[in-house]
C-alpha cells in the first residue's frame, strides 16, 4: 500500500514538473526585443536595429513573429531624445510583447558611408599610383573634417581633407619602394569624418571594395626587368625584379657581379633588394636575370647624388640684357650625358599671418641685388577657384629675404601662394616659381543671417522653422550652433539653442502668432539674425498649374501681384513617397514673375509638389500651386485594363489609373492598337510588328476610362495593346488576346438570303409557267407532234441527204399539188402489208391540170408550208412534177374476209381506221353524197390531217365537191407516216377548237401570251 502511494507522489511531482515547463517555454517564446543600437550614416537619418532573445527564461523565442525578418527601421535624427515603442506580434497579429526604448543623442553612432574608388591609375615609369575618390559631401549640411584610411598591400596611410557640402573628387599619389609591373597591387579605402558638435560614439566606415592594378606577371607575354634604366641616390634601398614568361625558371640574378638573393613575389616574379647602392660608374650597373645558360634579361641602374649647393655664384651683366654667372658646382654628381646636373634659380618661401583676411609672405633670394629694383609676382590660389596673381615692386638687397603683406582674404579659407622675381627697370625673364606654401586664415564671425522658411502645423498650434546652411565664404568658420527665438511684440517668448548638424526645429504657439529670429553662431561670434513672421493670410480659389520640365531644371511662372511688397517664395518638397519630406525654398524679388528651379537634389521621372507664396508686411499669403517635373520620361508601366465585354463585332474595354509614381511625367493620353493576331509568347508588339490591319485608337480624355471598338469580325482573336503616354514617349504595351463571338444575326441572314433567292425564284418561275403555260406545253409536249422531233424512226440529221430512196418524209422546196383520200364504201378485199407497195410504184398520179372526174375518188387540194430551208436538188431521174397522196381506210384493209351475202352491221365508230399517205390505185371512187352516217364516219376517222379542216373552203375550185373544181383529187393535211398503224391522235370531242396552223418555235412567241382555253 505504501508502495503504490510513493509511486503516485511521483507520478504527481513529474506532471506538475512538465506543466511548468511548457508554460515557462511559452512565456520564453515571447521574443522580447533587446540590445537596440542606432546607427547614423548622414547625421539626418538614423538606422535603428534590435535582436529578440533567443532564449527566455525558461524557452526560446519563435522569431517567425516578426513581420521583417531584419528586425530593423530607418528614422530621422532626434534632436536631444526620443521614445521608440518596438511590439512583437505573432503570427494571428496578436500583440503580445511590447517594450519601449529611451534614444538619446549620446547613444547614436556616427559612422560614414563606405567610399567608392573612382579610379586607380598607374604611372610605371616613376612607380606611383593615382587614386581617386568621391567624399560624398553632399548628404552633410555643412563642412566637416574628414579622415581617409588607405591600404595598399600591408601598407597603410592617411589622408586629410575638408567636406565642402559637395561631392567633391579627391585625389592622392603614392610612390611605390618596388616597380608596379612586378606584381599586382591592391588598394582600399575607408573613411572617418571628424564631427565635433555630434556628441555620440564616431567610427571609421566600412573599407571601401578592393582596385587592383595588375603587373606584368598576369599578362599571358608579360616578361622583363623592372625598373628599366632608372635613376637613383647613391645610398637607396632598390628592388629590382624579374618577370619571366609561363614556363620558364629563373636560375640567378646578379647586380654588377654580385649574385643576390630572390625574393620570390608569384608564380612568374622574383625580385632582389639592393641595399644602400653605391655610386655607379659612367655607364651604371647592369643588372641580369639568367633563365638558361642561352636565355637572360637585364637592366641598367644609374646610381648617383643629388646635386649639390652651388658656391661662389657670381653673375655679371655689361647691358642688363644678358647676365653671366659662375660657381662651383661642388661635388660631382656622378652621372652624365641627359642625366647630367642642371641648375637653376632657388627661392624659399614661407607664409605667416593671425587674421581672417590677411596674411604676410617671405621669401628670400641668394643673391647680390642691392643695385637693382626687383619686381616679384605673387601667384593666390584657393581650391578650385580662379589663379590671382599680384604683383609687388621693391628695392633689392644682398642675400637679403623680402616681405609682402596679401590683404582681403576670406575668412577660414585655404590658400595656396608661390612667387617669382624679376628685374623691374630691365625686365629680361621671370625667375623659377619657388615652391607652393598653404595658409589658412582664422574665423570671422557669419556674414549673413542663414535663409529661413516656417510651415504650420495642420492644427496650427505649433509651427515649424527650417534653415539653410550658409556656404563656407558666408560662415566665415564652422557653424556650431543656431539660436532660434519668437518674439512678440519685441518680448521674447521662447528661445531654442540648436546644435549643428540639425536645420529645423519646432516651437509652440498657441493660439498666438510671433515672429521668428535665427541666428547662425561660430567660435569667432554671431551672424545678424534673419526674420520671418508666423502669420498666414487666408487664400481663396487656389488653383494648380503645370510647370514645364528643362531638362536641368523646372520651369515656373506667375501673374505679378502690385501687394506683394517683399516678394516671393516657392516652396517645394525633395520626396512624393512615404519618406520624410525634405522642405526646400527660394526666394525672388517682387519684379519678378518666372524662375527656373534648379537643384543637385531634382531627379528626372519625380514629380514635385510648388507652391507659391506672397509676401505682405502682415503675413506670407499661398497664390497657387504648381506641380511639374525637371525631365518627364515615358511612363514606367501601361495601366491594367480587362476585357468588360464582346460581341460579334466589338469589345469593350476597361482600363485603370497609372499611380503617380509610375507616370513620370504629365499623362497626355492612351494609346490602344488592335489587330487580328494569336497569342504567342515570341510575337513581337503589334507596333514592331509591321501588321497592314494594324489600327490605332488615340484617347487623349483622361476622364475616359473605357472604349469600345467596332467594326470587327465575329469568332476572330484579336491582340490589343495599351499603353499610356507622356511628353517623354510610351510607356510599354500591356497586351491581351481575346476572341470576338460568332455572328448569330450575320449567319441567319446568310442562311435566309440564299432561301428567299430560291423561294422567289421558284415564285417567278411559277409564275412566268402558268403565264406561258400554253407555249411550253406546245413547244414541249404538243397534241400533234411533230414527227421531224420523233426519235421513233431514228433518221438522220438531213433525211433528205442520209436516204435517196425515202421520198415520203424528204422535205423538198415542192408543193404536192394533190392529196387523194378514197374512202371505201363496201367491204375491201384484203390487203397484206406485203401488198402495200409505194405511190411511185403502182399509182399513176395525174399530171396538173389533168382530167380525174372518170376516177372514182375525191381530190382535195392540200398546200403544206413551204419549208423555207435550202436542200440539193432533186435527181435528174424523179419526178420533178406534182405528186398525190391518197388516203385510205387502212381499217378497211385489215377487215376479215367474209362473205358477200353477209352484210354486218358497220360501226362507224369503231371502223375509222388510219389513212396513210399512200398513193395506191384507187378504183374508181366517186364520193357523191354522204349519208349522216357517213359523215358521222368521217368525224370519228382515227387520223386528223394536220390541217384546220374546219377552215377548208369546200366552194374553192379546188375543194372537193366544187362544182368550177376541175381537179378530182382534193387534198387535205400534210404528209404523214406510211409506218405507222396506230392512231397518232386520240379523238376529240371538240372539233370546233382551232388546230394551229404551225407547231414550230419562234423567238416571238416567248413573249406572247396565249389566251386560256
Amino acid at each position: 500500500m505504501w508502495k503504490n502511494s510513493s509511486l503516485r507522489c511521483l507520478f504527481a511531482i513529474t506532471i506538475l514538473y512538465l506543466r511548468s515547463l511548457i508554460y515557462g517555454q511559452e512565456i520564453g517564446s515571447l521574443g522580447h526585443p533587446q540590445n537596440l543600437k542606432c546607427v547614423t550614416h548622414n547625421l539626418r537619418k538614423m538606422i535603428c536595429t534590435w535582436d529578440v532573445s533567443s532564449k527566455g527564461r525558461h524557452g526560446q523565442t519563435d522569431i517567425l513573429c516578426f513581420k521583417t525578418k531584419e528586425k530593423r527601421v530607418e528614422i530621422p535624427v532626434p534632436e536631444s531624445s526620443s521614445t521608440m515603442t518596438i511590439t512583437t506580434n505573432s503570427i494571428s497579429g496578436t500583440a503580445f510583447v511590447t517594450k519601449e526604448f529611451e534614444i538619446h543623442k549620446k547613444d547614436i553612432s556616427f559612422v560614414p558611408l563606405a567610399p567608392r574608388i573612382l579610379s586607380l591609375t598607374p604611372d610605371f615609369s616613376t612607380s606611383t599610383l593615382n587614386l581617386k575618390w568621391s567624399d560624398n559631401g553632399s548628404v552633410f549640411l555643412y563642412g566637416l573634417d574628414a579622415f581617409w584610411q588607405i591600404q595598399i598591400l600591408r601598407k597603410e596611410v592617411t589622408y586629410y581633407s575638408k567636406l565642402t557640402h559637395e561631392d567633391t573628387i579627391l585625389s592622392w599619389n603614392w610612390t611605390s619602394d618596388m616597380p608596379l609591373e612586378c606584381t599586382s597591387h591592391y588598394v582600399k579605402i575607408r573613411c572617418y569624418i571628424n564631427v565635433t558638435q555630434f556628441v555620440g560614439p564616431k567610427d571609421w566606415s566600412d573599407w571601401s571594395p578592393i582596385e587592383e592594378v595588375p603587373g606584368k606577371d598576369t599578362e599571358p607575354n608579360g616578361s622583363g626587368v623592372f625598373p628599366q634604366d632608372t635613376v637613383v641616390a647613391v645610398g637607396s634601398d632598390v628592388t629590382i625584379c624579374c618577370v619571366h614568361a609561363k614556363g620558364q625558371q629563373i636560375q640567378r640574378m646578379t647586380y654588377g657581379r654580385e649574385i643576390y638573393p630572390m625574393i620570390r613575389l608569384s608564380s612568374r616574379s622574383s625580385a632582389i633588394r639592393v641595399l644602400n647602392a653605391s655610386a655607379s660608374d659612367t655607364s651604371g650597373t647592369n643588372v641580369v636575370c639568367r633563365l638558361s645558360e642561352d636565355d637572360m634579361d637585364g637592366t641598367v641602374l644609374f646610381v648617383g647624388y643629388a646635386p649639390d649647393t652651388p658656391q661662389n655664384l657670381s653673375c655679371e651683366t655689361s647691358n642688363f640684357l644678358k647676365i653671366k654667372c659662375t660657381w662651383k658646382p661642388g661635388r660631382p654628381s656622378g652621372l652624365y650625358g641627359k642625366r647630367r646636373t642642371k641648375y637653376i634659380f632657388i627661392v624659399g618661401l614661407t607664409v605667416s599671418g593671425k587674421s581672417s583676411t590677411s596674411a604676410r609672405l617671405h621669401w628670400f633670394l641668394n643673391g647680390s641685388f642691392a643695385e637693382i629694383r626687383l619686381l616679384c609676382q605673387i601667384e593666390v590660389s584657393c581650391g578650385h577657384s580662379e589663379r590671382r596673381l599680384h604683383n609687388v615692386s621693391m628695392p633689392g638687397g644682398e642675400f637679403s629675404t623680402y616681405t609682402a603683406q596679401l590683404n582681403a582674404l576670406h575668412a577660414y579659407t585655404k590658400y595656396q601662394f608661390r612667387v617669382r622675381c624679376s628685374a623691374a627697370d630691365h625686365f629680361w625673364r621671370w625667375s623659377d616659381w619657388s615652391r607652393i606654401e598653404e595658409h589658412t586664415t582664422l574665423e570671422a564671425p557669419p556674414a549673413r543671417g542663414p535663409d529661413i522658411w516656417r510651415e504650420k502645423s495642420p492644427s496650427g498650434k505649433s509651427l515649424k522653422i527650417f534653415w539653410k546652411p550658409l556656404s563656407l565664404s558666408e560662415a566665415n568658420g564652422k557653424i556650431v550652433s543656431h539660436e532660434v527665438s519668437c518674439y512678440l511684440l519685441e518680448t521674447p517668448l521662447e528661445y531654442k539653442e540648436v546644435t549643428e548638424p540639425s536645420n529645423s526645429t519646432e516651437i509652440k504657439l498657441g493660439k498666438r502668432d510671433c515672429v521668428i529670429s535665427v541666428v547662425a553662431k561660430n567660435h569667432a561670434g554671431s551672424s545678424p539674425p534673419s526674420r520671418i513672421t508666423s502669420v498666414e493670410l487666408p487664400s481663396d480659389n487656389v488653383k494648380t498649374d503645370r510647370a514645364v520640365a528643362m531638362g536641368n531644371g523646372i520651369y515656373i511662372s506667375w501673374n505679378s501681384y502690385p501687394n506683394m511688397t517683399c516678394g516671393y517664395i516657392v516652396k517645394w518638397c525633395h520626396s512624393s513617397g512615404s519618406e520624410p519630406c525634405s522642405v526646400d525654398w527660394q526666394k525672388f524679388p517682387s519684379n519678378t514673375t518666372d524662375a527656373v528651379i534648379k537643384s543637385a537634389l531634382f531627379r528626372p521621372g519625380v514629380r514635385y509638389n510648388f507652391s507659391l507664396y506672397g509676401c505682405k508686411s502682415s503675413g506670407y499669403q499661398l497664390l497657387k500651386n504648381i506641380t511639374g517635373y525637371m525631365k518627364e520620361l515615358p511612363p514606367k508601366r501601361a495601366p491594367n485594363f480587362t476585357v468588360e465585354e464582346t460581341s460579334s463585332d466589338s469589345i469593350l474595354v476597361k482600363w485603370e489609373d497609372i499611380p503617380i509614381e509610375d507616370c513620370q511625367g504629365f499623362l497626355e493620353g492612351y494609346r490602344l492598337s488592335f489587330a487580328k493576331g494569336e497569342k504567342d509568347a515570341l510575337k513581337p508588339t503589334l507596333s514592331e510588328s509591321g501588321n497592314p490591319e494594324l489600327k490605332v485608337k488615340n484617347i487623349t480624355d483622361l476622364t475616359k476610362k473605357s472604349l469600345k471598338i467596332l467594326d470587327l469580325q465575329g469568332k476572330t482573336s484579336y491582340q490589343l495593346d495599351l499603353q499610356a503616354y507622356t511628353a517623354g514617349g510610351l510607356s510599354p504595351p500591356n497586351s491581351l488576346y481575346v476572341v470576338t463571338k460568332e455572328d448569330s444575326v450575320g449567319l441567319i441572314i446568310a442562311i435566309l438570303i440564299p432561301v428567299a433567292v430560291v423561294v422567289l425564284l421558284g415564285v417567278v418561275a411559277s409564275i412566268f409557267c402558268y403565264r406561258k403555260r400554253e407555249w411550253i406545253k406546245e413547244t414541249f409536249y404538243p397534241e400533234i407532234p411533230n414527227p421531224e422531233n420523233s426519235k421513233a424512226l431514228q433518221f438522220q440529221k438531213n433525211i433528205c441527204e442520209g436516204n435517196k430512196t425515202l421520198k415520203t418524209l424528204e422535205m423538198n422546196p415542192c408543193t404536192p399539188n394533190s392529196v387523194e383520200v378514197v374512202e371505201t364504201r363496201s367491204a375491201a378485199p384484203k390487203i397484206e402489208d406485203t401488198e402495200m407497195m409505194s405511190p411511185a410504184a403502182d399509182t399513176t398520179v395525174p399530171e396538173d391540170g389533168s382530167d380525174s372526174e372518170t376516177e372514182n375518188h375525191v381530190v382535195v387540194s392540200y398546200c403544206p408550208p413551204i419549208i423555207e430551208e435550202e436542200i440539193s436538188n432533186p435527181p435528174m431521174d424523179e419526178p420533178v412534177g406534182s405528186s398525190q397522196v391518197v388516203y385510205i381506210d387502212i381499217q378497211s384493209m385489215y377487215q376479215p374476209q367474209i362473205k358477200p351475202e353477209e352484210e354486218p352491221e358497220i360501226d362507224l365508230v369503231t371502223t375509222a381506221g388510219y389513212k396513210p399517205q399512200m398513193q395506191l390505185p384507187v378504183s374508181a371512187l366517186k364520193i357523191e353524197s354522204c349519208s349522216p352516217a357517213e359523215e358521222e364516219l368521217d368525224k370519228t376517222a382515227g387520223y386528223r390531217p394536220q390541217a384546220n379542216t374546219n377552215a377548208w373552203n369546200m366552194d374553192t375550185p379546188d375543194s372537193p365537191g366544187s362544182a368550177e373544181s376541175n381537179n378530182e383529187n382534193a387534198s387535205f393535211g400534210s404528209p404523214c407516216s406510211i409506218n405507222s398503224r396506230q392512231f397518232l391522235l386520240p379523238p376529240k370531242d371538240d372539233e370546233d377548237s382551232p388546230k394551229p396552223s404551225n407547231v414550230g418555235w419562234s423567238f416571238t412567241h416567248f413573249f406572247q401570251n396565249k389566251p386560256n382555253d
